[in-house]
């Protein structure tokens, strides 16, 4: 039977008080706890080792909001009350990223307020800030860029995106930078450029036939749309791409911690897997690996038969209905850690070097700051 202990022990404070480490990244496939575990990290980090923390949260069900007693979260960060810091001397705020408040800040930051109003008021602009895919990785690692610049903090907790991939998160840029640099864009863009003509005009003279049919598939309005958001944005590919690409360093530098969080099923390990080996290509610090929900036997020396042959032979004895129900509860709950053990052992067989911890599954969700204590400490206290 494989053993959870066989990757080495994963040491959550070691890295929590380390000053060197300025930013630890929870990342992994949805619904696997990463927000719950974001929090009790940043949590932590302010109660025990005296950390000025803030912790940026994607998590749109604001679960990290009534878990800190804040009544809401946004794009700016709001300090926690009501912590046990008075002997750590530490701080705790956090915040939940705005997608388009940061795309609007962006626009603001790099360009004068005409340009801005007119960018605002695109209705490509509009869609691609609010729904564009890929979109909302980017805004987390243009956040993480501003957080990071700022020097307030001692440490940024990261939680990703709840993405279809955990790739996503790092592939953002990538791809932002690929849809700036594509063919279409900048066939609009070189008219764009030319100015003095109407759109109209400048595009029927660049394109000749090509324009036709792509006034005929997208329509007249929603060109002219395209092309004024991608003039309007001109000035501003270079500074996305350069943000983009200092962001990208600073997640390969030592001051960077990037934790694996997954649960003991197929999807989310193989996930991590995936992500673990994304990581190695790109250089990027891995700390370890976070395995949440796993269930532990209370009897670990009764397994699994044993359960069953005796609840067996109880029922055929009668009268011990209540204990051969138990001793089958037991039996389920064998056969259940036997799988998360298995399904465990294939994360630890492809990364042996990974340090790992896991976390007993908890009766109720985390719904306080004591329930995330109670997860800060299974982490850190194996």
């Amino acid at each position: 039977m494989p053993s959870e202990d066989a990757a080495p022990l994963l040491d959550v404070d070691q890295i929590l008080a380390d000053p060197g480490v300025r930013i630890v990244v929870c990342c992994g496939a949805g619904g696997v706890g990463k927000t719950t575990t974001a929090a009790a990290l940043a949590l932590r980090a302010a109660e025990h080792h005296g950390r000025r923390t803030v912790v940026l949260t994607i998590d749109p069900a604001r679960r990290l909001a009534q878990s800190l007693g804040l009544t809401e979260l946004d794009n700016t960060p709001r300090q926690v009350k009501g912590i046990d810091v008075e002997d750590s001397g530490g701080e705790l705020h956090a915040m939940m990223l705005d997608m388009k408040r940061t795309f609007d800040d962006v626009v603001l930051q790099h360009t004068d307020p005409a340009k801005a109003a007119e960018i605002f008021a695109n209705p490509f602009y509009q869609a691609m800030s609010s729904t564009f895919a890929g979109t909302q990785e980017y805004m987390a690692m243009e956040k993480l860029g501003q957080l990071h610049a700022r020097g307030e903090w001692d440490l940024i907790v990261v939680d990703t995106p709840p993405s279809r991939s955990a790739l996503d998160f790092l592939d953002a840029p990538a791809r932002l930078s690929r849809f700036l640099d594509g063919r279409m864009l900048r066939l609009l863009l070189a008219p764009a450029r030319s100015g003095g003509r109407s759109m109209f005009s400048l595009v029927t003279a660049s394109f000749g036939m090509f324009s036709k049919v792509v006034q005929k598939v997208l329509g007249a309005q929603l060109l002219t749309d395209l092309s004024g958001f991608v003039a309007a944005l001109d000035s501003m590919f270079g500074g996305f791409r350069q943000r983009a690409e200092q962001t990208y360093r600073i997640l390969q530098a030592g001051e960077t911690a990037f934790l694996l969080v997954a649960t003991p099923e197929p999807d989310a390990v193989r996930e991590a897997a995936y992500f673990a080996g994304r990581l190695r290509e790109e250089r990027m610090p891995l700390a370890g690996l976070v395995l949440n929900r796993v269930h532990r036997l209370a009897a670990p020396e009764l397994d699994a038969e044993q359960s069953r042959v005796a609840a067996e032979r109880l029922t055929d004895l009668g009268g011990h209905e209540a204990t051969a129900d138990v001793l089958r509860a037991h039996a389920a709950l064998a056969r259940q850690a036997v799988r998360e053990q298995q399904v465990a052992a294939r994360f630890t067989e492809a990364f042996p070097a990974v340090p790992a911890v896991s976390v007993t599954a908890q009766p109720a969700d985390v719904h306080d700051v004591d329930g995330l204590r109670t997860i800060g400490a299974a982490i850190s206290r194996p």
